[in-house]
């Protein structure tokens, strides 16, 4: 098929093939993107509601064993930069968020050998006594899979309790590419294969929890992974439906083991940022939802996302800790998201992660503090051991050594 026909394609809402995609993203300008990608936001919304959340994203502990060489985040077992939350400091988190209009905590963090099964447990249901009506998006599947390995109990059964303990949804991330040869370059696939990533959005999906979908590009992919990598998560939602919206992100390489020693220094532009957006609008037409990035890409550009396929502005999000360890540190507080959105012609909503309207900006409902500065995990130099550790075994001989103390 010429150029020309596979763009009267794109515009007219038709499936599209892999090399229909990669002829899109290759030859087309990026405003004939825009354009096409921006229609078909517009058949799947065409109220102008733009809407966004407000959560907070702790990472719960960023001692890891996966040692994925992009991550900036993690600390190995026994760092002296280690750290847990304790519950109670959760807690603050959760007062807090609840204070600006939240109404969700995105609950991530390292692959910790002495964080049991029982410990997530004992959390989730602590919240959900404190909070019944405060939803907990947490654990990617790389988490479920690295809990299920401790605990030496299948992903559903994992899965099943962590639900019955208060999981209200998953989130998408460590999906990176979801192409094994990528996965191994960057140190990822231990930690779960392209397969077995999605086969843990599968599991959940089929015990009714939604999820959503991620992937980050600009590291040492080829355009047609990036693709492959949408056409599995294109057949997974066919197949299921249980992914709510997909984000995509460029790699940040400050920091990282992979920009430090494979030489992967230089980060993504912020036009191949809206043309692979653009793309996955365009690719991805079983999912309704796709959010701005403006955590990577900043402000300005997540505003111009809106014209090139996304429809929400993801999280007011409060606090951020992987991506700042990786050097990007941009921060919008409702009032700013809300400013951006209206600014670009639409309207302006809050929202659940199941993509269910909340109602009209907090802040013009009432007084709201200014956030003009994300939070972090814990306060430089805070190196407290949460005293609830020692109700569970450790597995490394750090971490038993630590709770003999």
């Amino acid at each position: 098929m010429s150029l020309t026909g596979i763009v009267d394609k794109a515009a007219s809402g038709e499936r599209l093939t892999a090399s229909d995609a990669l002829a899109l993203y290759t030859h087309v300008p990026t405003h004939t993107l825009g354009r096409l990608a921006d229609g078909a936001r517009a058949r799947k919304h065409p109220d102008g509601i733009v809407t966004y959340i407000i959560d907070r994203n702790v990472n719960y502990t960023n001692v890891c064993v996966a040692r994925c060489n992009f991550c900036a985040f993690y600390r190995p077992v026994g760092s002296a930069d280690g750290y847990v939350l304790s519950f109670d400091e959760m807690f603050r988190k959760i007062d807090e968020t609840i204070a600006v209009g939240g109404n969700q905590l995105l609950l991530q963090g390292g692959h910790n050998p002495d964080i049991p099964l029982a410990w997530y447990e004992d959390l989730f249901r602590a919240v959900k006594a404190r909070y019944p009506d405060f939803k907990l998006h947490a654990l990617s599947p790389p988490e479920v899979i690295h809990i299920s390995r401790l605990s030496q109990l299948p992903v559903p059964e994992v899965i099943e309790r962590l639900v019955a303990a208060g999981l209200d949804s998953i989130p998408g991330g460590g999906a990176e590419i979801l192409v094994d040869r990528v996965r191994k370059l960057l140190h990822c696939q231990g930690k779960a294969t392209a397969d077995e990533w999605l086969d843990v959005m599968r599991h959940a999906h089929r015990a009714g929890l939604r999820t959503t979908a991620t992937m980050m590009y600009g590291t040492v992919e080829t355009l047609e992974e990036r693709l492959e990598h949408l056409l599995r998560l294109r057949d997974l939602q066919d197949e299921t439906g249980g992914f709510t919206a997909f984000i995509t992100w460029s790699f940040q390489p400050d920091h990282t083991e992979l920009g430090r020693d494979h030489g992967v220094t230089a980060e993504a532009t912020g036009v191949e940022y809206l043309r692979t957006l653009a793309i996955s609008r365009l690719v991805l037409d079983n999912f309704d939802n796709l959010q701005s990035s403006w955590v990577t890409q900043g402000g300005k550009v997540g505003q111009l996302s809106l014209a090139f396929g996304a429809n929400d502005m993801g999280s007011v999000m409060i606090e951020e800790n992987v991506v700042r360890a990786a050097g990007a540190s941009y921060c919008m507080d409702e009032v700013e998201i809300v400013r951006n959105i209206e600014d670009a012609g639409f309207v302006a909503k809050r929202r659940t992660m199941h993509y269910d309207i909340v109602g009209d900006p907090i802040f013009r409902l009432r007084d709201v503090p200014r956030m003009l500065e994300l939070a972090t995990a814990r306060a430089a130099g805070d190196v407290s051991v949460p005293a609830e550790l020692s109700n569970y075994a450790a597995r490394s001989r750090a971490g038993k050594a630590a709770r003999q103390q």
